[in-house]
């Protein structure tokens, strides 16, 4: 349900892939958990959507058998129609914007967005989460970023969709709010707007998951942290509300040892590796500045969705069942407000 927010009602949303932990965990009981909490919404993410088909046809789709998943995703919006959750949006779409024109990586985007948007009309939600692209090969001009979000959202116009656009902090060009505000004031599309998250930011722009202290060391501490309040007050002045489409909650841990500062094997930078498995709910061992970030994005206006995005993997050992794990994160989105 909506928290009260000085005389105004917050709507509440969790993402499905920031819970459960067990084969066992299906879709069907996240939905049912995440409403039990009261929750108003979900996030759909395509992870959930492949396993949700495994379990309905004995074997995982295809990622791109837009056929088979229009199927499954009808079958999810029941699920979620019978909990009385709406499907806020559809994540997370990567690796979108910036590949050479005639590219063979650029036909594929385009075949990727057209069907998500088919999967997106089947679950009956009008958001496509895309995230600024981590792939080393992109374009740096932010010219080029903004012409192809401008077309994602000209195709999705054309269903009635909107298109949220979010920095991720390992992004390769664009891992500031500051950058996809930019892209997004460039691509001047009135469906697309933003999809800002506590974690993207103070974990890209005052946290550092390579440094001893957790922080960015480039500065010292006063220094960094006069830059990361600048940094919340031109966010209050210069982001319009109603270009905010959610914001995404989560905290980070403080990581020790370190994680080392290189790629991965499997190719991710290291504020990616944090972020897949080091983001518990706020009040629940972190120490990212997240109740400042919330207030910024309040200071601009906006009333709008507030959405649990969490990938912790110490979860399993603190909770004992996903409706208890959902019910914490009730709790601290309104803790959070009444701070």
């Amino acid at each position: 349900m909506p928290i009260d927010y000085e005389g105004t009602k917050v709507p509440t949303c969790y993402a499905t892939c920031s819970i459960g932990h067990k084969d066992s965990h299906t879709l069907p009981l996240k939905l049912k958990a995440i409403s039990e909490a009261g929750f108003d919404a979900v996030e759909l993410s395509m992870p959930d959507i492949l396993s949700y088909g495994e379990m309905l046809n004995g074997q995982k789709p295809n990622p791109k058998n837009y056929d088979t998943l229009v199927e499954v995703g009808k079958q999810i919006r029941v699920h979620a129609e019978e909990h009385d959750l709406k499907i806020l949006m559809l994540q997370p779409f990567s690796n979108f914007e910036g590949w050479p024109k005639g590219s063979s990586e650029r036909k594929d985007a385009f075949e990727r967005a057209e069907g998500w948007i088919r999967i997106m009309e089947a679950v009956g939600t009008d958001m496509l989460q895309v995230g600024s692209s981590d792939a080393p090969e992109i374009s740096s001009s932010f010219d080029s970023l903004a012409s192809d979000l401008a077309d994602l959202a000209d195709l999705c116009a054309e269903k009635g969709l909107r298109v949220a656009y979010e920095n991720w902090c390992w992004a390769t060009h664009a891992p500031t709010w500051k950058d996809v505000w930019h892209i997004v004031e460039k691509a001047n599309r009135p469906n697309l707007g933003l999809c800002l998250d506590t974690f993207q930011s103070g974990g890209g722009e005052w946290a550092d998951p390579t440094t001893r202290s957790g922080l960015i060391e480039d500065f010292s501490q006063d220094q960094l942290q006069s830059r990361w309040l600048k940094g919340l007050d031109e966010l209050r002045r210069t982001v319009s509300p109603e270009k905010i489409y959610l914001l995404q909650i989560s905290d980070a841990y403080r990581m020790d040892p370190p994680i080392k500062a290189k790629t991965n094997e499997e190719g991710l930078r290291p504020r990616g590796q944090w972020s897949h498995d080091h983001r518990p709910l706020p009040f629940d061992g972190g120490y990212l500045p997240v109740q400042g970030f919330l207030k910024a994005v309040l200071g601009t206006g906006f009333r709008g969705w507030l959405s649990i995005e969490v990938f912790d993997s110490r979860a399993p050992g603190k909770y004992s069942n996903m409706l208890e794990y959902s019910k914490k994160a009730m709790s601290s989105l309104r803790r959070l407000l009444q701070a």
